[in-house]
This record gives structure tokens, sequence and C-alpha cells, in this order.
């Protein structure tokens, strides 16, 4: 190879580590609001409910895995406002005791 072969590939591959590298701290700089929708959306998608009631709170896992993943990447102040705002969503008349019954499976 040239010289010149040689350089032109040593910047490409200079310019394509840098992209990896810009692409890997945008992956990692996901800020905690997008987190919060995205736990609120989560957490509207897993319940079974009707006008009156949701149904699954004490019953399915997915629900409880769901809750303890938020403890552990959300700080404590945001944990009531995602169960409150998932449970608004429903639209159900008992909201009050849809949140209780998942602040007391969460733990908070």
């Amino acid at each position: 190879m040239k010289r010149t072969d040689l350089e032109r590939h040593q910047r490409e591959l200079k310019k394509s580590e840098k992209k990896f590298q810009s692409l890997q701290k945008k992956v990692e700089a996901v800020s905690p609001t997008k987190l919060v929708g995205i736990y609120i959306n989560d957490l509207h998608s897993l319940f079974r409910y009707d006008t009156e009631e949701i149904f699954n709170i004490n019953t399915d896992t997915k629900i409880l895995e769901l809750l303890e993943n938020m403890k552990q990447e959300l700080p404590e102040k945001q944990w009531e406002n995602i169960i409150r705002k998932g449970v608004k969503k429903t639209n159900i008349n008992n909201k009050e005791k849809a949140v209780d019954q998942l602040k007391q499976l969460a733990g908070i």
C-alpha cells in the first residue's frame, strides 16, 4: 500500500471510532424524564381493568418486576408519581385504592 492509502485508512478508522464513541455517549445519557414516561406507559400496559378497578395488581409478577426495576433506576421522589400517572391513564373510578395497592406492593 502507498503511504497516502495508509493515511486515508487511518483517518477513516479514527472517524469511525469517534462516531461510535459519540453514539455510545448518547445511549448512556438517557435522561430520567424519558425513563419516567417509559415506566408510566409500561405500567399502564400491564394493567387489566374495567371502569371500576384494576384486577391484576396483586397477581401479576410483571408488575412487581417493573416496580422493582423502577426503584433501582429512578430516585425515590418519582416512584409515587409514576404509580399515580400509570393508574390515572386507566380512567378507573377507584384510583386511590389501586394506587394504595401498588404502593404497598412496591414497599413505598
